[in-house]
């Protein structure tokens, strides 16, 4: 077991190089999936005997009926223990073997009674006994029984040709599978061989994958900034850049409130110049229209009432709003112009830049832990590689390839034999079928030729050729059945006993593993070692490894590690502890103190610039005064709707001047309303729209900017009192992920170990290869087969010749018959002249 032992020493070295720890707080080290290369063996798990497998359940379920007794345990342990007394314990024998002891006896008295209840039969018809006078009685059931033989013979014939044709069939399937047996042979081998060569790259599998697992925890350390730092950032942040935005989003606001006055101020300025335009124009309009009106034409009755229209309309054309009674804006623009003198904006920037900077900072503070980290990582790998170098597995391996070797050279050896010998037995099978065959064509041709030559109409003395040559070939099978019946049924007992115990001793209690139950009683094949198994493998008896347990975990393709129980052999976690060394990791982690200090959001000077900003007054315009006053007309009439009733009032006055002034003034307007009035909506619209956005954010300015500084204040006194926390706490989580991937790993190893490097399928296979497949379902079934169809035809041999002796009198031509007097006009004259006629209901005896 050296090689077994220095093999699991090498995968121990790669299992236990990882420590307890707590469970990473990510899933990263899910992403580091090991997937163990398959192995694909060449032998089937399971063998199927076809269509003649319903013919062997058949015969198990006679063996069952014959032998229902439970598997002797305790006889074979007696016997194993050589404890077994035959002179007082053979009633256990006689009771587990009533079923097949029955059956042989009755067997043997077949073979003892046959030949010579033959003997007398062919004795006494020697002598015109028992059947063997060639007369036959006149019956009225002679026609019904003649046809009730014929068909019983036939029917018996069928059930021979059965018991035959098994003999046949089980016979062939022992011979072609047999054939199969070098091929199963070296499939196992090949199995067996790939399982001892597949084993070393199995270990420089497992052995690289610590490389992987140590590469991807290098490539997390090297990424320190972003998994450790990142991780930290990302925990204050949502304290702390809310706070930012919000500095941010007011200094903003700054700087569009200052840009919003200045605007304002300066389109109010513009406002004013054209709307003192905008009323001089109008007024020459008015003076010019007041004097058209005096024109003579207005005394006209029919213009009268136009002219006094208009002339009460002229005071309209005028401006609605005076823009000089807007109060001025310049304090408030000096006050922000002076707020702006700080760059509130790139003092947030500093904000920024210095909370960015935290993984920068986490970074340079872990680089000494982290080069201790994986020169540690390192070692342990380098002490692992060494160690594998120091075993060699692969030279205590090839001890069991010799032996493979060996035994493959020995089966090659005497398999010939085998097949030769098969072919005997072929033989003699075929010689037994073909007689049982013979007989029963010896039967069908007596029935064929009887059947189609006899004539109802002939007399006994004479019956045809046909029926005649009928009789004799039943009773040449009678004479064929009497003389090898005995030998026939001598091979069914041999064959019978030896196949049934077999069956009910091997195979049945290989398959409910009764017979490794025995194999796993206590001191049973060594009285000094309470595990057979363990003892011989390991000299240490008293280790609980069992036969059924082996053969149970190898059919699951469990590992050798697990199997054969190594771990009291040798116990790699004890062994081979690296826990400290991986504590270690985690205590540098926890021990590191990453100092992140420095962290001003905001400094004093920005703090002042925002509250100068609460007080620059801004909050404090009368907006509703602006608002009031751009929201208006800019004058009290529509200029477009008042030429246009110019124009519809100068239509219904006569052609001459004052008809000319009226248009002439209509054009003047709406020309002034293209020139000034558009122009001026459009900058009252914009100081209304403008006005309107300033009273919505600086509405309760000095509350927004006492929020935002506190708000400020919280999130820099919650990094002055947890950043420190945080920093500890995302320390432990990055090493507990760091420590996961190789939990995770050593997870692996061990499912690995114990569930697929070494896996034993093969050793269960060729376990079920020679003993399942090859004696049970090669050799076993097909034999029980054979007897059991044997048996079945040598048995029906009896009622036939029965039937045979009884049919062959109604086929045969007889010598003498039955004649009575009602029947002397079908006597022929010849006889009657031969003075052969007897009295009345006598018989009459005629010689031919």
């Amino acid at each position: 077991m050296a090689p077994v032992l220095g093999f699991f020493l090498l995968l121990g070295l790669c299992g236990d190089t990882v420590s307890e720890g707590s469970p990473p707080s990510t899933n990263s080290f899910d992403r580091l999936e090991f997937e163990f290369p398959p192995t694909n063996y060449e032998t089937e798990d399971s063998y199927e005997a076809g269509p003649t497998g319903i013919l062997f359940q058949m015969v198990h379920i006679f063996l069952h009926t014959v032998q229902p007794h439970a598997f002797p345990e305790d006889i074979i342990r007696k016997i194993l223990q050589k404890k077994f007394d035959f002179s007082k314990d053979y009633d256990k024998i006689i009771y587990y073997e009533i079923g097949i002891i029955t059956c042989a006896a009755l067997g043997l008295l077949f073979i003892i009674l046959m030949p010579l209840v033959g003997f007398f039969f062919s004795v006494c018809r020697c002598c015109n006994k028992c059947g063997g006078e060639m007369h036959q009685r006149q019956k009225k059931n002679g026609t019904y029984l003649r046809k009730y033989f014929a068909v019983s013979l036939l029917v018996i014939c069928i059930f021979i040709s059965i018991g035959i044709t098994y003999g046949f069939v089980a016979s062939h399937h022992m011979r072609t599978h047999l054939r199969k047996t070098q091929k199963l042979a070296e499939s196992n081998f090949n199995d067996l061989r790939m399982l001892l060569n597949t084993t070393p790259g199995q270990i420089d599998y497992v052995l690289d994958q610590y490389t992987i697992t140590k590469a991807k925890a290098f490539s997390d350390l090297d990424n320190v900034k972003l998994l450790l730092g990142g991780s930290i950032y990302e925990k204050l942040r949502p304290r702390v850049v809310p706070a930012l935005d919000n500095v941010k989003a007011m200094a903003e606001a700054i700087r569009e409130t200052e840009e919003a006055l200045v605007m304002v101020n300066s389109v109010l300025m513009d406002m004013k110049q054209s709307s003192a335009q905008l009323s001089a124009n109008l007024s020459d309009v008015q003076k010019d229209l007041a004097l058209s009106l005096k024109d003579p034409a207005c005394q006209v009755p029919s213009a009268a009432t136009t002219c006094d229209h208009i002339n009460s309309s002229l005071s309209y054309l005028d401006v609605s709003v005076d823009f000089s009674q807007l109060p001025p804006l310049d304090k408030q623009i000096a006050n922000m112009s002076d707020v702006l003198q700080t760059n509130l904006s790139g003092l947030i920037q500093e904000g920024y830049r210095s909370f960015n900077d935290i993984p920068e900072t986490v970074e340079s503070k872990t680089m000494n832990v982290i080069s201790d980290i994986k020169r540690t990582l390192n070692s342990i790998g380098s002490e692992i590689t060494n160690i594998s170098k120091k075993i060699p597995v692969q030279d205590k391996l090839s001890n069991f390839i010799h032996y493979i070797n060996n035994t493959e050279d020995y089966i090659h050896r005497y398999l010939p034999t085998l097949e030769e010998y098969d072919s005997y037995r072929w033989l003699g099978c075929l010689v037994v079928c073909c007689l049982l065959t013979l007989i029963v064509i010896f039967f069908c041709l007596g029935l064929l030729c009887g059947t189609l030559g006899y004539d109802r109409k002939a007399t006994p003395t004479r019956r045809g050729c046909v029926s005649n040559t009928g009789g004799i070939f039943l009773m040449v099978g009678v004479g064929f059945s009497f003389l090898f019946c005995w030998l026939l049924m001598t091979i069914v007992v041999l064959t019978f006993v030896i196949g049934g115990n077999v069956e009910k001793l091997v195979c049945e209690s290989y398959q409910n593993k009764k017979l490794f139950q025995v194999l796993d009683t206590p001191y049973l094949l060594n009285e000094n070692w309470k595990y057979y198994l363990s003892g011989m493998m390991f000299d240490k008896p008293d280790v609980n490894l069992t036969f059924e347990q082996v053969y149970s975990d190898c059919t699951e393709n469990k590992g050798i590690y697990a199997t054969l129980r190594l771990e009291n052999i040798y116990n790699i976690s004890k062994h081979l502890n690296f826990q400290e060394r991986m504590g270690s990791i985690n205590s540098s982690f926890e021990n590191t103190v990453i100092r992140i200090e420095n962290v001003v959001l905001l400094d004093e000077a920005g703090r002042k610039n925002l509250m100068d900003f609460s007080s620059s007054g801004v909050d404090r315009i009368d907006y509703n005064t602006f608002m009031n006053a751009t929201s208006k007309h800019p004058t009290k009439v529509n200029l477009l709707s008042f030429a246009a009733d110019l124009d519809i009032k100068a239509n219904h006055l006569p052609q001459g001047d004052l008809k000319q002034s009226l248009k002439r003034n209509a054009q003047t307007l709406r020309t002034i309303h293209r020139i000034r009035i558009i122009p001026l909506e459009k900058s009252m619209s914009t100081v209304y729209q403008t006005m309107r956005g300033l009273q919505y954010k600086n509405s309760g300015l000095g509350v927004k900017v006492a929020n935002v500084i506190f708000f400020l204040n919280t999130a820099q006194d919650f990094l002055k009192n947890h950043i420190s926390m945080i920093t500890a706490e995302e320390s432990k989580k990055f090493a507990a992920m760091i420590l996961g991937y190789f939990e995770h790993y050593l997870q692996w190893v061990r499912i690995a170990i114990t569930e697929q490097v070494a896996a034993c399928k093969p050793v269960a296979t060729a376990l079920d290869s020679a003993i399942d497949i090859f004696l049970c379902g090669y050799v076993v079934d097909p034999m029980n087969l054979f007897w059991f169809g044997l048996g079945k035809a040598t048995v029906f041999l009896l009622p036939a010749i029965i039937f045979a002796v009884k049919l062959a009198k109604y086929y045969r031509r007889m010598d003498s018959e039955d004649v009575y007097d009602d029947d002397l006009e079908t006597i022929p004259m010849e006889n009657m002249k031969n003075g052969n006629i007897g009295f009345r209901r006598h018989r009459t005896s005629q010689t031919h």
